[in-house]
């Protein structure tokens, strides 16, 4: 057990894949986690799963609104803002630029984007006046490096990166602590439809990241003593 025990944490995309681990390990170390999936019947399975300690609460993450009204019933379960914050929840597909539907493009800028954005908002000012709190954003190896039929993917990961740059300088000596994880591939559901392994030029399945490295890397930089900010880990396989 850490000191992170009694402590909370609300995580985004927490039905499965990187959020679900997430969950589970910071559950694990004693901490009350609010899980945020738009799945509410899966959503609802893992968090019995994970325990009491588990919260569960449905939300479409790309629908404004849906974020807000979570984010309150959020601080109502937990009787205040949470210590940490982990901004996971995504949309990933491959699709030439020329043949990219418009709408399907300004979904996934909505969901990677916009709601870690809305998330924030919705808890920055509270953490800041108790001049305590820890903002965690997944990244991808995608927010900084540029792959082909991945124009809205990486728009909104590099947006994303940009937006936690913002956020650390603006926190610096507030005593509120942002770190952002990307990792390389990591094995997730997000590429059952992709069929990497039958892909050329894509990393196989068995030698992408397995979603508990990304939860240890999470878990690594909330645990940190809090005069310690971990800016940015880069995840990728040995």
């Amino acid at each position: 057990m850490t000191d992170l025990a009694g402590r909370s944490a609300l995580v985004s995309g927490a039905s499965r894949g990187i959020g679900l681990e997430v969950a589970r390990t910071l559950a694990g170390e004693g901490m009350r986690v609010v899980m945020l999936a738009r799945s509410e019947a899966e959503l609802r399975d893992r968090a019995l799963e994970i325990g009491a300690g588990a919260i569960p609460i449905r939300c479409d993450v790309g629908d404004a609104s849906a974020v807000s009204e979570a984010a309150e019933h959020a601080r109502e379960k937990l009787g205040a803002v949470p210590d940490v914050v982990v901004n996971n929840a995504g949309l990933f597909s491959l699709t030439a630029l020329d043949k990219t539907d418009p709408a399907a493009f300004r979904a996934t800028i909505d969901v990677n984007l916009v709601a870690p954005f809305l998330i924030v908002h919705a808890f920055l000012s509270q953490m800041r006046a108790r001049k305590r709190g820890h903002i965690v954003t997944i990244g991808s190896i995608a927010d900084r490096n540029i792959f082909p039929e991945n124009g809205a993917y990486a728009a909104s990961k590099f947006g994303a990166r940009a937006l936690h740059e913002v956020l650390r300088a603006e926190l610096r000596g507030s005593g509120v602590r942002a770190t952002l994880v990307s990792p390389a591939q990591v094995d997730t559901d997000l590429w059952n439809d992709v069929d990497p392994d039958n892909r050329p030029g894509f990393t196989p399945r068995r030698e992408m990241l397995p979603a508990k490295a990304v939860a240890a890397a999470v878990l690594y930089a909330v645990s940190q003593p809090p005069a310690v900010n971990i800016d940015e880990l880069r995840l990728s396989h040995s």
